[in-house]
């Protein structure tokens, strides 16, 4: 197996991450200014990076914010696989306290390794890295592909790194994220390691 470069993202913000609405899976949303912005400046410092693939999600603020890679002509692949976690009856609606609370219950669980309870009327942690396994499989298998960048969702971007990194599962809150932060990693043919952790360098401009 031949090593590859992977810059792993996460999607820009959105009106629902401004005002702390539930989006998972089954929210199909834009990117807001802030997230074109963020974006733009992610593509303006990695343009140079000569991508074989560009990978994402099948949902809009994951595409949109790469699509200047895109636009390139750098062939690009979705997945439904690399999809957010199903929020379950909470998708949509404003966080409340009390779905605040659940949901601080339910990660509390999910750190103690019951990582096979899904949210109410969603998903697990287990069913969402059963979902992404085969595309990462499908990832490495392609030896041509050498230099990657993915786009995807927060709470699936910590998933998928336990799965690259063949970390417990129930600690997958240790990898912190933010909008279009930043995780370069290396495979090496057998294993991956982390050059690049949460990085928000291109972001600077918008920090206040």
């Amino acid at each position: 197996m031949k090593t590859k470069k992977i810059y792993l993202v996460r999607h820009g913000q959105t009106e629902y991450n401004l005002h702390g609405i539930v989006q998972g899976s089954g929210v199909d949303s834009d990117l807001n200014a802030t997230g074109q912005r963020q974006a733009e400046l992610f593509f303006d410092m990695y343009q140079s990076v000569n991508f074989d693939k560009v990978y994402t999600s099948r949902l809009k603020r994951s595409i949109q914010s790469v699509q200047k890679f895109i636009d390139k002509g750098i062939p690009v692949e979705h997945y439904e696989g690399l999809n957010e976690i199903d929020w379950g009856t909470r998708e949509g609606k404003k966080i409340s306290e009390e779905d605040d609370a659940y949901y601080h219950e339910l990660v509390r669980r999910w750190g103690e390794g019951e990582i096979e309870t899904p949210i109410e009327g969603g998903e697990s942690p287990v069913m969402v890295q059963n979902r992404q396994k085969p595309v990462l499989d499908k990832i490495l298998s392609r030896e041509d592909e050498k230099t990657i960048l993915i786009c995807m969702h927060g709470r699936a971007m910590r998933i998928f790194l336990s799965l690259m990194l063949n970390y417990p599962l129930k600690e997958m809150d240790k990898f912190s994220h933010t909008n279009l932060c930043l995780y370069e990693l290396t495979y090496t043919g057998s294993m991956f390691t982390i050059d690049r952790f949460c990085d928000t360098t291109h972001l600077k401009e918008m920090e206040v």
